[in-house]
């Protein structure tokens, strides 16, 4: 069987250092805003090339955090790709923000810059390109877009740790770049956590405060804050595997390369590449009319899939009334056909090949 993701896997070359990193925290007694997180946001904060980060305990947080902390008038839009994962919009609503959504160009699955100018309104006050897969969105469209409307930007960068367009990491284009380090990242906790990162003094200060009850001085609270810091014991674990991310995303863009050059069945589409890109292949996915059945076809095979994702945000329960049904046909068109096929550092280039002769023995 080849499995779609095992973290034991993963973590496994890892364990001895994080079994020292958790007898270290253990035995300092010190568990939350400490040395260890300190350290991770200097060392993100340079890895990505950006003057501040600021750990936080989930990258919904860090989207909706940064959200707030632009202080923006409540109702304001903030347009959202339409096929994004549903996070991106519940941190626009619990901002006290109005989600807009907007279609994505069709070969990267990213926002659409020449879409997100014809959703501008009256009331937009920002935009929120989610950097799907591990391609990095069209930033340089969007960052002159944002300018010409003076709109603030707020960058979803939870599947794009390293991901870059002309050499230009995710998370350094916008206002911020908020960051997950859910497990099953290319840069993974051991539970959830999250960041942002910013080069503005006044952002990263009051994201500080916002993630600790509003307070700068124990027990004086300035803010309306929330509970959202990211502990001891998970920047630590990150501190161990940051120093290996380059690696980890070299291993999956040559799993990658195994796949453009051998996957031949027709039909099957592929993802975009751009000279000007750097992805990092959080997902590698790819789309088929018929990919149910295909994933049944690679089942029996003994190869497992995921979908990214079967269900869009505008046909969502939770957002029952607020869209109308079929408004985003692209988005609809990406979630009934995407299909994510296994690409974590744990595979092996022979485990690749017999997915790919697999998908080309399908017969449609």
């Amino acid at each position: 069987m080849i499995e779609y993701e095992q973290l034991d896997r993963v973590n496994a070359p890892f364990a001895p250092q994080m079994e020292e990193a958790f007898g270290r925290i253990l035995r300092k007694g010190w568990f939350v805003l400490g040395e260890e997180v300190a350290a991770f946001e200097r060392e993100f904060a340079a890895w990505c090339g950006a003057r501040h980060c600021v750990g936080l305990a989930s990258g919904l947080d860090a989207i909706t955090l940064s959200l707030r902390a632009l202080h923006l008038p409540s109702g304001s839009e903030v347009l959202v790709p339409s096929n994004s994962y549903i996070a991106s919009v519940l941190a626009v609503l619990e901002a006290g923000l109005t989600p807009v959504l907007v279609e994505p160009d069709l070969r990267t699955y990213n926002m659409d810059p020449a879409a997100a100018s014809a959703a501008i309104t009256e009331k937009t006050r920002a935009i929120l390109p989610v950097h799907l897969y591990g391609k990095i969105s069209d930033m340089a469209a969007l960052s002159s877009l944002a300018a010409k409307h003076k709109l603030r930007v707020v960058e979803d960068c939870a599947q794009a740790h390293g991901a870059a367009l002309d050499g230009r990491k995710a998370g350094t284009w916008g206002d911020t770049g908020a960051f997950s380090f859910y497990p099953t990242k290319n840069l993974g906790a051991l539970g959830d956590a999250g960041a942002v990162v910013t080069d503005h003094d006044e952002l990263a200060e009051e994201l500080r405060t916002l993630r600790n009850y509003g307070s700068r001085k124990k027990y004086h609270n300035d803010l309306p804050g929330v509970n959202s810091r990211l502990d001891e014991l998970q920047a630590a674990l990150l501190r161990v595997k940051l120093p290996h991310l380059e690696e980890a995303n070299g291993k999956k863009r040559a799993l990658a390369e195994i796949y453009f050059r051998e996957l031949a069945l027709e039909g099957l589409v592929l993802p975009h590449r751009d000279a000007a890109f750097h992805d990092v292949f959080h997902i590698f996915a790819v789309r088929h009319p018929r990919r149910d059945a295909l994933r049944q076809h690679l089942l029996k095979k003994g190869i497992k899939t995921e979908v990214h994702y079967p269900v869009p945000p505008a046909r969502q329960k939770a957002m029952e009334g607020r869209w109308a049904p079929g408004a985003y046909p692209l988005a609809d068109l990406i979630h009934e056909t995407e299909i994510s096929l296994p690409i974590s550092t744990f595979h092996e280039p022979e485990d690749i090949r017999e997915v790919c002769r697999a998908v080309n023995s399908f017969r449609s």
